[in-house]
């Protein structure tokens, strides 16, 4: 006899915590460049020499962009995807053909094989082309049924699924639910066992690619019962199951090629065999599947600043003002050189993350993280910036500038298409937080008990006996370092001199630890609660990551004879221009109004301030804030719409 149904969860914020908690990766196998780094630690051995790939994987990687370059040229019209919000369908049966779908799928199940560095490259050029195309690509094999397969599938699962999803089956990721985003804790899709299936009900949204997908990652959870752990768990699904309907196709400011929906399942029945994992791991396998699979948002991103840079050269030296090029004015040159610094940037990190995520020999849950949410800020920046340099021309449309008879150039299309990545694969807020809970893993690991209500005395008095044994040993090596040596670093000495950048990252490495560790000791167990302090030690960290892989992408360069001087020429403008963020990071790590700012949301909510919401009206339509979501069948047409 079967479980009952699920009633929708209600948890408290300490239990929320706990799932989250409970889904992370606990233990530190390999190490790590990011967390050395929030520990005081500068390890430059981790990163440098640079990482390469295998000349096989080079010369696999190389043949298929060229093939995909091809075809971007020739098969795809970003701008009709644009207009007609769709991508046709003969471009996506192109892409099966060519393999794309299985880029990151071993050989032996149909794929290419291609490494991470290759496939972000790939997802870079495709990118270009079509942003749409860019998140099918990059939805169906980072997020999608290939990844998960691949790191936690049986044998069995991965010969039913994967040579499907290598070169005919698109797959859509199915955690997200109308009332529950960042909070997996009240995540309500149910999954009831029922002899040898679950039987599946709930709503799904923002399922990308769950319009035209043919199987699907689905996060639901398992009640508790005999024989059965119960939580959220994992499962495979067919997309034309009986009592699944894609109810709606989702409309966006930007992307709007994408195949995004909301999905109901109704009394969905899926074989046990399709769960992957045990039950109550799909968290822990949704976000080691992150892990990697954020990458490919920093990959959209530097794509756009490589585009945004060729338009802002062209057009600031073709537009003139009062006498000379724009681009010769302080002002504009001053964005120009923002662009080509953080392009430079930006593709540093993103190959030195990509290739440690292929050499397998540190852990990158910090450095993926980092990189996505670096990226995603930075990109946005860029693609504000080429609005500004463009004038009134960026915020006109590619078709309009067309139709008055100047070059059609996308910039405000750009710009709308990239600020979904400060909130896809997890916001700015929440990376903010997932980082900033890695980077104090140490200190929890030692002290957490100390400032936990539920620990006994005698608990605590164990952690304070070893917090003291590890603090004795660390502090002392946060006063002093090879930053503080003038001779350190000298291999990036050249005719552009990096060393100083690198004592840099090395000294404020060690003042950021002492930071982070005097504000545990100040605010102890309401440390979780200053978001705001969270937020800047992170963002700090991630600013001294990239420059460390710009300096380290430099050298590189240099070394292969491929542009060496003029990469040591952005690497040292980007670390200038990154240390003035970090001086004012860390000042307002301490001077900032975040006391006030909390006072202020209290009486915002509160009704204190509605007086200055009078004078406008309300352009929104009437309708709840959140859609109801009863578990039901659907009353709604099935929009699924499966390419062949």
């Amino acid at each position: 006899m079967s479980a009952p149904p699920l009633k929708k969860p209600v948890v408290t914020e300490r239990e929320a915590r706990q799932v989250a908690e409970a889904a992370r990766e606990q233990d530190w196998r390999k190490p790590s460049f990011a967390k050395e780094l929030f520990l005081g630690r500068f390890r430059l051995d981790l990163i440098h020499p640079h990482p390469l790939p295998a000349d096989e994987a080079v010369r696999r990687g190389e043949q298929f962009l060229a093939k995909l370059h091809e075809f971007c040229e020739t098969r795809v019209d970003g701008a009709l995807i644009e207009r007609e919000a769709r991508i046709p369908d003969e471009v996506v049966r192109g892409l099966k053909e060519l393999g794309a779908l299985g880029m990151k799928i071993d050989p032996k199940y149909g794929g290419l094989g291609l490494t991470q560095v290759y496939y972000n490259k790939a997802l870079a050029l495709v990118g270009s082309a079509s942003p749409a195309i860019g998140v099918l690509l990059s939805a169906h094999q980072s997020i999608g049924v290939p990844q998960p397969l691949k790191l936690f599938g049986t044998d069995e699962q991965k010969q039913r699924f994967l040579p499907r999803c290598a070169r005919t089956d698109i797959s859509a990721f199915l955690l997200t639910e109308p009332d529950v985003g960042s909070d997996p804790a009240r995540l309500a899709t149910s999954a009831v066992p029922d002899g040898d299936d679950y039987i599946l009900d709930g709503v799904k949204l923002w399922t990308t690619n769950g319009v035209v997908a043919d199987l699907l990652v689905v996060m639901a959870r398992v009640p508790r019962s005999e024989g059965h752990k119960g939580g959220i768990t994992a499962f495979v699904v067919e997309a034309d199951s009986p009592g699944i309907t894609v109810e709606n196709r989702n409309a966006f400011m930007g992307l709007r090629g994408i195949e995004n929906g909301v999905t109901r399942f109704h009394q969905v029945r899926v074989p046990a065999a399709n769960r992957v994992g045990p039950e109550g791991t799909g968290l822990k396998i949704a976000l080691t599947t992150l892990n990697t699979g954020r990458l490919s948002l920093p990959a959209s991103c530097v794509a756009a600043g490589k585009w945004s840079l060729k338009i802002a050269r062209e057009w600031t030296a073709a537009r003139e003002q009062w006498g000379k090029p724009v681009a010769h004015h302080e002002a504009v040159g001053a964005k120009i050189s923002f662009i080509a610094a953080t392009t430079f940037a930006l593709e540093a990190v993103l190959d030195l993350s990509s290739q440690m995520a292929d050499e397998n020999r540190n852990d990158i849950r910090i450095e993926g993280a980092l990189a996505k949410l670096f990226a995603s800020e930075m990109g946005w920046r860029m693609a504000d910036e080429l609005v500004q340099i463009r004038g009134g021309r960026g915020f006109e449309t590619a078709d309009s500038l067309a139709a008055r008879g100047e070059r059609a150039v996308p910039a405000e299309q750009v710009l709308r298409d990239l600020r979904i990545n400060r909130i896809f694969e997890g916001s700015t807020e929440i990376m903010h937080l997932l980082i900033a809970r890695e980077a104090v893993d140490a200190h929890l690991s030692v002290a957490g008990d100390l400032i936990d209500p539920d620990k006994s005395l005698r608990d605590k008095a164990r952690a304070g006996a070893n917090a003291g044994v590890f603090y004795a040993k660390w502090l002392p090596k946060l006063v002093a370092g090879p930053g503080q040596l003038p001779n350190s670093f000298t291999e990036f000495k050249h005719e552009v001199d990096l060393s100083p950048h690198l004592r840099h990252v090395e000294r404020h490495a060690r003042k950021l630890a002492r930071s982070t560790f005097y504000a545990m000791s100040r605010w102890q167990g309401r440390m979780e609660t200053k978001q705001g302090f969270l937020g800047r030690i992170v963002d700090i960290g991630a600013e001294l990551f990239a420059m460390s892989a710009a300096c380290v992408r430099a050298e590189l360069l240099r070394s292969r004879g491929e542009h060496g001087r003029e990469a040591y020429q952005l690497a040292d403008v980007f670390c200038r221009q990154s240390r003035i963020r970090v001086e004012e990071l860390f000042t307002r790590l301490w001077s900032n109004t975040d006391d006030l700012d909390r006072k202020v949301v209290k009486g915002v909510l509160a009704g204190t301030y509605e007086w200055l919401e009078q004078g406008i009206v309300d352009p929104s339509g009437e309708g709840p804030w959140i859609a109801d979501t009863t578990p039901g069948p659907s009353a709604h047409e099935n929009v699924h719409r499966p390419i062949g």
